[in-house]
């Protein structure tokens, strides 16, 4: 990876929230790491770690207090909220926990989605859904809508509506929080190829370890800090290690 290209730098994020009974809270604290092309990354940590705000950050859902965030080398800390929802569109597909596909839309209308917004005609809209669903395994489902599939089925079609648009990044939260574990294991391997056989960037958010092991590498955040930035441990004794250290 040392030769690969930087797709985000972070440095030195702060990020703190108003309280409704006056001050702010601070849930990030000096958050600094470069992630290159190709890499399959987990960030993990407990509930209330900060993981999830620092994965708004990565994906342009929300801006840090302090710092510097570089996305393909561009700014992005001090877009307005319409620079960074362009930002979204063209550079990160999201794959969510819940899904987030429209039920009352068919399985190829969901995939389509995100090319309307950006700007592509019909034809060539249908041409590159039928092209994802094919990809995940789902091309004889098109006309059916997202109650009429498993748990399993309905992460494959937000992954295909992730790859629609051709990001070289996918941000996934929590992929498989709403599957068991076969299902789950199956989508987990699916993002495996994907970043080995198509090179696309991947970042993972999970609390799990056993999830994270998926990964090539892991960054564990422990109370707004990164305690953690290496290669995925054998065991998860290493980053409770680390949390013990942070204690002190």
């Amino acid at each position: 990876m040392k030769n690969q290209p930087d797709i985000i730098v972070m440095k030195k994020i702060n990020k703190t929230f108003p309280l409704a009974i006056g001050g702010e809270q601070q849930v990030l604290f000096d958050i600094n790491f470069i992630i290159k092309s190709g890499e399959f990354v987990a960030i993990m940590g407990p509930s209330g770690s900060g993981k999830s705000t620092c994965m708004n950050i990565v994906g342009a859902l929300d801006s840090a207090t302090s710092g510097v965030y570089e996305l393909y080398g561009k700014d992005i800390t001090t877009m307005s909220a319409d620079d960074l929802a362009t930002v979204r569109n063209e550079y990160i597909g999201f794959v969510f926990q819940n899904f987030n596909l429209l039920s009352k839309r068919t399985i190829i209308d969901n995939v389509m989605l995100p090319l309307m917004y950006r700007g592509w005609v019909m034809n060539d809209r249908i041409m590159r859904a039928r092209e994802m669903l094919k990809l995940v395994g789902l091309e004889k489902f098109e006309t059916y809508f997202p109650t009429q599939l498993s748990g399993g089925m309905k992460q494959r079609v937000a992954i295909a509506r992730a790859l629609a648009g051709n990001p070289k990044l996918i941000l996934a939260d929590e992929p498989t929080g709403s599957l068991d574990s076969k299902m789950g294991d199956e989508i987990l391997k699916f993002f495996e190829k994907l970043n080995h056989d198509f090179g696309i960037t991947i970042i993972m958010i999970t609390h799990e370890f056993e999830i994270a092991q998926y990964a090539k590498r892991l960054i564990h955040i422990y109370d707004g800090r990164i305690t953690y930035d290496g290669i995925v441990p054998k065991n998860e004794g290493v980053l409770l290690k680390s949390e013990q250290r942070h204690k002190k």
